[in-house]
């Protein structure tokens, strides 16, 4: 076989990205990116112009068709290869991104006496219209003493399933009733383009409250919950098969072929998280190991040998990211988001500025600029679990400057995350490495080197950009097997091919008594409105 290429599909929250990953020498041969046509629909409905509740973040389905048909035929033309060459497809997906499906498996939106309705369309992982919806699950469950709550760090989030299948039944009935199946969006793909029905067990594990046997919470919570959830949750998330991440889920059918211009009978492997996708991408296949995937917001996979339950995660699955171990996930709301927010809203620049705010910040002496933040501008996901919480800054005067804000900003992001990995280590787990990626990762040495200074650890930089896409082409080819050219394991995948490019950031010693002091006062902060005062926030945000 003259070529091996195995196609990672990375479906973000903009765009997705094709990427032909060699098998030979683990080179990314080409790279295509599409946006959606439509976005992220978070203020009107575009098929309507109608203004959308708060909190709302909703797409439409038919992007991720032509998306991504778009990007695969510019991949194989940019690396000038037929589609013969490629042996496998991986999947990675934003999640909890579903939508309602009818009883053809088309999506419920596609219907014309749908079209103008918000709740048939696709809720993406940042719609959180069903806050109300989330707190009351995690009050009954706790009022219960359910035990399902420990896999999920205490409490659930108003983004997954079935907090956003809840808003619907309460919100829009109507849907409901026409509602034949309430999916992933990346399960839904698979369907589409295979035939075969399944739900990948990463999405199922994190998002879906699936535990490792394929049961939902038990029948007497939901009733508690609302009695018309046990019935409606069987008939709209029926117990399909869990498929693991690099098990093939089926092969390409005519549909799929037809609209990625790829070849039918091409194994597509089980669809994995965009964010635990990033796991394998960066090379990591062993415990202790946590890979921060630092964009917009900020996740933290770490791979552990046992089941321990961690207060303020977001979970903890069974084979969810490699098999063979139990994967952690926790989570910063927002990065990137936190810095853009500035750069873009307060001093009105464009991108261009981050470079020149960069250089000022850095000139700064580590800690000394007299300011402490909250990085909860988009609320806060780990640990305290908590989307209604809200950013703040302590110590302005009329002598701060803007590179003094700037910099309090991305302490507080790193703060954020010392906490994260201190809290994993409290419950036992080992966190001997970190490794990071994402586009902060790779554009920002100014961020990485304060994050390395505020955790005083040395961080492993892939100086790849796209470390999800790269882990689904994997996925892609252990799916394939070792009779198609791929790999029979995805730890056999990457001890045969090169890691990624490495670059490592170590801690300066000179910060460490300064950002260890400050650290010590931002705890204090972080106590008070997280948890003891945290209804002065509540209350802010209703006053919106």
């Amino acid at each position: 076989m003259s070529q091996r290429l195995s196609l990672g599909l990375d479906f973000g929250t903009e765009s997705v990205r094709a990427l032909l990953l060699d098998l030979a020498d683990g080179r990314e041969r080409a790279v295509a990116a599409e946006p959606f046509p439509h976005g992220v629909m978070d203020d009107v409905l575009a098929r309507s112009g109608a203004k959308l509740p708060p909190h709302f973040a909703l797409q439409n389905p038919r992007d991720y068709i032509e998306a991504a048909g778009r990007a695969t035929r510019r991949a194989l033309q940019s690396a000038g290869v037929d589609p013969s060459a490629v042996i496998g497809i991986g999947i990675d997906f934003t999640a909890c991104t579903p939508l309602p499906l009818d009883r053809r498996g088309e999506p419920l939106c596609f219907a014309p006496e749908f079209e103008r309705e918000p709740h048939a369309y696709v809720k993406l992982w940042k719609h959180h219209g069903a806050i109300s919806e989330a707190e009351h699950m995690n009050r009954v469950a706790r009022e219960r003493g359910e035990s399902f709550l420990a896999r999920y760090g205490g409490t659930l989030s108003s983004e997954w399933l079935l907090p956003k299948l809840l808003e619907i039944l309460r919100a829009a009935p109507h849907v409901a009733a026409a509602t034949a199946r309430f999916v992933e969006a990346s399960d839904w793909l698979v369907e589409r383009w295979t035939g075969q029905r399944i739900r990948g067990a990463c999405a199922a594990g994190y998002k879906g409250l699936v535990d490792a046997r394929g049961a939902h919470p038990n029948g007497a919570y939901l009733e508690a919950v609302d009695p018309r959830l046990p019935a409606e949750l069987a008939r709209l998330v029926p117990a399909d098969p869990l498929v693991p991440a690099g098990v093939v889920a089926g092969l390409l059918g005519e549909r799929g072929a037809a609209e990625l211009g790829l070849l039918r009978g091409t194994p597509v492997s089980a669809p994995i998280i965009d964010a635990h996708a990033a796991v394998p991408g960066c090379g990591v296949g062993r415990a202790g190991t946590l890979v921060a995937i630092l964009g917009t917001s900020a996740c933290h996979m770490l791979l552990g040998e046992r089941e321990v339950s961690v207060a303020g995660i977001q979970g903890v699955v069974r084979d969810g990211i490699l098999p063979g171990f139990f994967g952690y996930e926790a989570g910063q709301a927002g990065f990137g988001d936190l810095f853009g927010w500035f750069v873009e809203r307060l001093l009105g620049r464009d991108g261009s500025a981050f470079a020149e705010l960069e250089q000022r910040a850095a000139a700064l002496l580590p800690g000394r600029h007299g300011l402490l933040a909250l990085d909860w501008w988009n609320g806060n996901r780990s640990i305290l679990i908590d989307p209604e919480l809200s950013g703040l800054i302590v110590g302005l005067d009329l002598s701060t400057t803007r590179e003094q804000i700037y910099a309090a900003l991305i302490e507080a992001a790193a703060f954020g995350t010392r906490r994260i990995l201190e809290n994993f280590e409290e419950h036992g787990l080992r966190c001997d490495e970190v490794r990071a990626c994402g586009g902060i990762a790779v554009r920002s040495p100014f961020v990485v080197q304060t994050l390395a200074d505020i955790t005083a650890r040395t961080w492993t930089v892939i100086d790849a950009p796209e470390t999800c896409a790269r882990g689904a082409a994997l996925c892609g080819a252990v799916a394939a097997g070792r009779e198609r050219g791929g790999f029979a394991t995805m730890a056999a995948a990457l001890q045969s091919l090169p890691e990624p490019p490495l670059r490592r950031v170590t801690p300066r010693a000179e910060a460490r008594a300064s950002y260890d002091a400050l650290y010590a006062l931002w705890r204090e902060i972080h106590d008070h409105f997280g948890v003891r005062a945290k209804h002065l926030m509540h209350a802010l945000r209703q006053l919106r």
